[in-house]
């Protein structure tokens, strides 16, 4: 019995020695990509460069606490910023779910042909470069350029995508052109795994394709769809390549603080002020946490249904 009991307890260390072979090059990624480089932000966002005297012997790192965060959660620019990057989401977030769910599930139909053609044609996008993505939108929305605006005014249409309300728009259109085919890349994995059994039953039943897809499909393949979510809302926080493009061209309205991350981008390389741009970076990464463990939970809740 004893041998016995030796023989279970090697076996149960090879087991977990084995695991922490095999995870501890992801944590040990994890830590050094992650962990610490958030740990140093949070550091560094607790001092502030003060000059003494006449400023001869340059800027001393001083303690500031919370004077940072102050700073920020007072500072326009921030609290503005912020207010366009959540209502960027709002727009971009159930736009690019709507429809990588609605095209993946189209890929899955049965009504579908050329399947592997249509995967490439949507995600090809995707592996275009977010800056080089950008530049041509920029030159697809400038007037005197773009074949598109030309058309449109020639129309009578008077349309200013670079300033203004249209601005939004035209962020989250370059947005999901880029990332629609990932997104329905994910989606449509996850629907191959709903049990062919199940859209057949559903079939004899009387069920047509569309109410299969929404009623059958749909719901099998939710935790898929949330994370794609997850990862769109994070996305969507981390605004920066589009506009820091768009601001670019000379008929845009677009500030160098127009974001949080181009506020933080602003405040360390031009102006030097690498306390206040980690401590914007800080606040940011907090606000991805809260929206994503309140995503996380509605999903958990939802599938403990």
């Amino acid at each position: 019995m004893a041998l016995v009991s030796q023989r279970t307890a090697g076996g149960r260390r090879r087991r977990h020695s084995g695991a922490l072979l095999l995870l501890g090059p992801f944590f040990l990624l994890f830590a050094f990509t992650y962990v610490i480089p958030i740990l140093y932000g949070f550091g560094l966002s607790l001092f502030r460069e003060r000059y003494d005297g006449v400023g001869w012997e340059g800027p001393r790192r001083v303690f500031a606490g919370l004077h940072n965060y102050t700073r920020a959660l007072t500072d326009q620019e921030f609290l503005v910023g912020t207010g366009r990057v959540l209502l960027y989401g709002l727009i971009y977030v159930p736009l690019l779910i709507a429809l990588a769910a609605a095209l993946a599930l189209l890929l899955d139909s049965a009504l579908t042909a050329a399947r592997r053609f249509f995967h490439t044609v949507l995600f090809l996008p995707h592996i275009v470069p977010g800056l080089i993505a950008a530049i041509v939108w920029v030159y697809l929305y400038t007037p005197g350029l773009s074949p598109v605006i030309d058309g449109l005014e020639s129309l009578g249409a008077d349309v200013d995508l670079l300033n203004g309300a249209p601005l939004l728009f035209s962020l989250v259109n370059i947005a999901v052109w880029q990332s629609l085919g990932f997104n329905v890349v994910l989606i449509y994995v996850a629907l191959q795994a709903v049990p062919r059994a199940t859209v057949e039953a559903a079939t004899l039943d009387g069920a047509g394709e569309l109410r299969t897809a929404l009623g059958v499909k749909l719901p099998q393949v939710f935790p898929a769809v949330m994370v794609a979510t997850l990862f769109t809302i994070i996305g969507s926080l981390q605004l920066f390549t589009e506009p820091q493009i768009v601001q670019s061209s000379a008929e845009s309205s677009v500030t160098s603080t127009w974001t949080p991350n181009m506020l933080a981008y602003s405040a360390a390389f031009n102006s030097n002020d690498y306390h206040y741009a980690a401590t914007v970076s800080v606040l940011v990464a907090v606000l991805a946490g809260v929206l994503s463990f309140a995503v996380t939970t509605f999903a958990n809740r939802r599938s403990a249904r």
